[in-house]
């Protein structure tokens, strides 16, 4: 409940008027119940002791952090999880509930799953059966039962692995849109990634030894379960890990792969066998689109985002096959990723043998409710089944036209202030509000999921039995790897969503030039009917603008309005931005939390979309106002619409994190921590400075800015 409890003083003469009659001059202030609801929700974030130009993020959301402490199990909370948490429960209702009518195949099968997870009884009677089986179908591994490793097949596991039961080792593979002809599928090769998500957690070893001590740890009590002797499961372990800090240290790291020009690669598979020897390309490839009737011959072309990485992993892999113990390292390794990706899917006593890495990683133990987890594998399995049915339940489809007329709003502010880039040359100016009008709006949901046939021919031939989740999640990693091959060398859907409704999020796709706006962003707080102009340009206007200057970031700028991956900028105009965009790294790297400066490369296009998205946004408003007209202030704030879009926008960010939790954001996200996503981006705004009268050289007004859009 929002609490309405606001003292405001109103001079008031007349009780009604209607739409017919003008607002009279002496009223002061907004007094609908909507204006007055969100007034109070507002107020009661802010820490209005403390000086806006000084810590605005403080200001904005002091009493917010203040009155929402982090239960014990929490690790994060911040307005997203809080929204995602009411989504949870409307996700629950359609799912749970009888009384909800299922309109398709695809919807029932949903509901199959949802309760083949729900079923804890049946899951702890299988204990570790299923993996057990699993692991003997891969060939098995040295921690339990009978192994000899002269009969191991590296090969075979490998393909097996990857191509059979999602679970991906040294690097992953997909048929998507060609960076370079985005109108084409291609079939492309990038890294794997860590199972600790960071390279720095296991090479800097003096920080984090305490968290490869639990994951130690972990690893030997999901071995244990599984069958083996404690004290000769922890060595086999240990030996995975020094093989995986090997793995870091030939890993690139994410903010050296900004530059998808410059690790581009495109190449046959006869090349690049004699480039990576380690496995048998043709075959492994052969092995998986067996499955769609296909052969791969040694001419297909393969794109490689990280060549250098794939030379030294054929090294490194060569190297441990050539040694009878690391050949027994390796099949240990190879399993463990297979069987560390299913441990959400057995019986409880693997679900909690990673509470001490949880708690070394992260500060806290999260335990969610089981229907909670239950949701969200519903919805990573099939869900836009799930999202057919919680926008039935919960999207008003008006929002949908309001929401696209914000966006051209958004758009035409940001072409605007393209003739007053002075360090573009004409042509890239023009080709890029070219690029502009070229940008495709997907809002609320894609419309095949509103009928009933189409979402059935989605999910045609995926079946679940509400009594073995196991078997059904390897059912639905099937199923989406043989519907991903069938794309190979056939046009791209630029229509295609990589996003369910249901999230609340936003994204932008590069190759495909479009933004996503998913349903269950839109509403409050990010977006209501109902809200002041300026709360929704301050909330999910800044969302929308953020999503466009990503067009635009040090990625996005890469792609021309086709999507494809080409130089398309004078090369003085390359070097202006660059010279630009070293200011934000050099900004957002002397920020620090918890001890830790943030990274300002890895965080560079994120920072530049939130710094472009809020200017572009503003300017909107201001344009939307010049068009209507301006709004009437809420009651209790003391504060200008103005005044009110910068609140707006800084309240979206509001959160609280344990320090574990903020360390681990800033090794591992691309993204800013939301305090440096608010007050690196208000100290860069010549508009809120202006807005807020903040003095010169004031904390939030310096007199260095960065500004790229």
């Amino acid at each position: 409940m929002i609490p309405l409890r606001l003292c405001i003083t109103v001079r008031r003469t007349r009780m009604f008027w209607d739409s017919k009659h003008p607002t009279p001059k002496y009223v002061k202030y907004c007094i609908s119940r909507a204006c007055v609801k969100t007034a109070a929700n507002i107020l009661n974030f802010m820490d209005q002791s403390v000086n806006p130009c000084e810590d605005f993020y403080q200001y904005a959301c002091g009493d917010w952090i203040k009155s929402n402490p982090l239960r014990e199990n929490k690790t994060s909370l911040s307005r997203f999880e809080k929204l995602s948490e009411n989504n949870d429960r409307v996700l629950k209702y359609v799912l749970a509930d009888r009384n909800f009518t299922l309109k398709s195949k695809a919807e029932k099968k949903a509901r199959i799953f949802f309760h083949s997870c729900l079923n804890d009884t049946r899951i702890e009677e299988l204990g570790a059966q299923p993996m057990l089986d699993l692991l003997k179908k891969v060939g098995g591994w040295a921690i339990s039962g009978q192994f000899n490793i002269t009969d191991w097949n590296f090969q075979e596991m490998f393909e097996l692995l990857h191509n059979q039961y999602g679970a991906p080792s040294f690097y992953q593979w997909l048929i998507t849109e060609d960076l370079k002809n985005s109108s084409q599928n291609s079939l492309t090769i990038d890294q794997a990634g860590l199972i600790l998500s960071s390279r720095n957690y296991y090479l800097n070893k003096t920080m984090n030894g305490k968290i490869l001590r639990a994951y130690l740890s972990y690893m030997t009590k999901i071995g244990v379960l599984l069958g083996g002797k404690e004290n000769t499961t922890r060595l086999l372990m240990q030996d995975v890990i020094e093989f995986e800090i090997k793995l870091a240290e030939i890993t690139t790291p994410e903010e050296e792969k900004r530059d998808y020009n410059a690790i581009y690669k495109k190449i046959t598979i006869n090349q690049l066998q004699k480039l990576a020897p380690f496995i048998k390309w043709k075959q492994f490839f052969n092995s998986a689109f067996k499955m769609v009737g296909r052969e791969i011959y040694s001419p297909q072309a393969v794109v490689l985002l990280d060549l250098p990485y794939i030379q030294k992993l054929s090294n490194l892999v060569t190297q441990y096959l050539s040694q009878s113990l690391g050949r027994v390292t390796l099949v240990n390794y190879l399993a463990w990723r297979l069987v560390h990706s299913k441990v959400p899917l057995l019986s409880i006593p693997f679900r909690e043998a990673g509470a001490d890495l949880s708690l070394a990683l992260l500060g806290s133990v999260e335990k969610k409710t089981r229907w909670k987890t239950c949701i969200a594998a519903v919805d990573n399995s099939i869900g836009f089944a799930l999202s057919s049915m919680y926008i039935r339940k919960s999207f008003l489809h008006d929002s949908k036209t309001l929401v696209n007329n914000m966006i051209d709003e958004i758009k035409t502010a940001f072409k605007e202030n393209f003739p007053l880039i002075d360090w573009m040359d004409s042509e890239t100016r023009n080709l890029s509000v070219d690029k502009v009008d070229s940008v495709t709006d997907m809002v609320g949901y894609p419309e095949y999921i509103t009928h009933p046939n189409k979402l059935d021919e989605i999910y045609d031939g995926l079946e679940f039995n509400e009594t073995e989740y196991f078997k059904n999640h390897l059912n639905q990693l099937h199923f989406e790897i043989v519907r991903n091959m069938k794309k190979l060398d056939l046009l791209a859907n630029r229509n295609e969503w990589s996003m369910t409704p249901s999230t609340v999020n936003a994204y932008y796709s590069p190759p495909l030039n479009h933004i996503v706006i998913p349903a269950g962003i839109l509403q409050p707080p990010f977006y209501d009917l109902t809200f002041p102009k300026s709360v929704n340009f301050g909330s999910i206007g800044v969302v929308m603008g953020h999503e466009l200057t990503h067009a635009f970031d040090d990625q996005g700028r890469l792609y021309d309005k086709h999507g494809n991956l080409h130089q398309w900028w004078k090369n003085s105009t390359i070097q202006n931005f660059q010279q630009r965009s070293k200011c934000f790294i050099d900004q957002y790297s002397n920020y620090e939390v918890q001890g830790m400066k943030l990274n300002g490369l890895l965080t560079l296009g994120e920072n530049i979309a939130d710094n472009g998205g809020l200017k572009a946004s503003f300017h909107a408003y201001q344009n939307w106002i010049a068009k209507n007209h301006a709004e009437l202030p809420l009651p209790g704030l003391n504060l200008s619409t103005n005044q009110l879009f910068f609140v707006a926008f800084a309240q979206t960010w509001c959160s609280v994190s344990t320090p574990e939790n903020q360390r681990h954001d800033v090794l591992t996200n691309v993204h800013s921590p939301a305090k440096y996503r608010v007050i690196g981006t208000i100290s860069n705004s010549v508009d809120f400075a202006r807005e807020f009268k903040c003095p010169s050289k004031s904390t939030m007004n310096p007199e260095k800015k960065c500004e790229v859009w």
